[in-house]
């Protein structure tokens, strides 16, 4: 479950106690016992931390400059955690922090244990109450929105639905102030969208995801085999107990390797490789490694382990991976065989630049 800072804040800036404990309320009375039918394992995944700390710091709305962004998470970070502890202990419920961010959980080590992490939390009844890690990250913060986290956690711990709250009821095939506009109330595919006008970011001013981001989310976790209920806070409970309410993208895709998903949709380049035809083809259709042989050229400063993006000759993104050189040794490989490398080089240049284990595919 997704809840956004305009449905935890007041528009001034500062948490709602209230609104806080009225979501804990929904959730805890779904949690349950581990040895009810009924009972659900539930992460939380909570904007609010940049909101939360706008007051504190004697700022009237949100800053645009980076380092007050950060420094309005990190004082909101803790006061959205501690009101969270507080909600929840009415309950008996622990919770328990977990800040991501999409670089780290692209990485193959990394995206494991931030599984293992959620898994355990669940597994011993602690509610995981996750976010960016907004404090330190800066792509994230541009970013601006917690909605496609969301998805891909959802994705991460094999959940069995998505639930997106909004402060609508759903997705409108209009202005939902507009009269006329009509609830969207089952998203089959993308066709289903077509000619919809959707809405940015919410007139609170604290948060700056909007609808745009919200319907982006759902069409990656329902792609990835998660079907998704986009609805209000207010129907938060209704959503949860399975009642047909906003709005319901269906899945239209099946489970996929996890930490690609990652890669794909959350983690920024570093560069990109210029492939030749022929690696682009080996890359696309045959779904290879790329080797040294296949480079064409190289942009960009990156390190081994950056994700970076893999063009064809006319500029075209056409996969994303994880390189394993730095950008400087680039050159040096273009158009030559593992085999010449590894005799010129030593054994360490016997490998591939991208392993296919570490790519995805960006269009087919």
């Amino acid at each position: 479950m997704k809840i956004g800072s305009s449905s935890l804040t007041t528009a001034a800036g500062g948490l709602d106690a209230d609104r806080v404990d009225a979501l804990v309320d929904v959730v805890a009375r779904h949690l349950g016992a581990p040895e009810d039918e009924d009972s659900k394992e539930i992460v939380l995944v909570s904007s609010g931390a940049i909101a939360a700390g706008l007051a504190p710091l004697g700022l009237d709305k949100r800053p645009r400059d980076l380092a007050r962004q950060q420094a309005a998470a990190s004082v909101g970070q803790g006061l959205l955690v501690a009101r969270y502890t507080a909600s929840f202990a009415r309950y008996g419920r622990r919770v328990g922090q977990v800040l991501l961010t999409s670089d780290d959980t692209s990485r193959r080590a990394h995206y494991r244990n931030a599984y293992r992490t959620l898994d355990q939390l669940l597994a011993m009844g602690t509610v995981p109450i996750v976010n960016e890690n907004d404090t330190v990250a800066t792509d994230e913060i541009r970013f601006g929105d917690n909605d496609r986290l969301a998805a891909l956690v959802a994705h991460l711990v094999r959940a069995e639905l998505l639930v997106l709250l909004s402060d609508v009821d759903g997705l409108y095939d209009g202005n939902p102030a507009t009269p006329g506009t009509s609830l969207i109330e089952e998203v089959r595919g993308p066709h289903d969208l077509d000619g919809v006008e959707i809405g940015s970011a919410g007139k609170a001013g604290v948060g700056t995801g909007g609808m745009v981001t919200k319907v982006e989310a759902a069409r990656i976790a329902a792609g990835a085999g998660v079907p998704v209920v986009l609805t209000s806070a207010t129907r938060a409970a209704d959503a949860l107990a399975g009642r047909p309410v906003g709005t319901y993208f269906h899945r239209t895709g099946r489970r996929s390797a996890g930490r690609l998903l990652w890669l794909a949709h959350a983690s920024a380049p570093r560069g990109a490789l210029v492939l030749d035809d022929g690696a682009v083809r080996a890359v696309v259709e045959r779904r290879t490694s790329l080797l040294p042989a296949g480079l064409a050229g190289v942009e960009g400063e990156f390190s081994a382990g950056d994700p970076v993006e893999l063009r064809d000759a006319a500029g075209r993104a056409v996969a994303r991976g994880l390189v394993n050189f730095d950008a400087r040794e680039i050159p040096r490989l273009i158009g030559r065989s593992t085999r010449d490398l590894a005799r010129e080089l030593g054994p360490a240049y016997e490998r591939e630049v991208v392993h296919r284990d570490d790519l995805v595919l960006l269009r087919h």
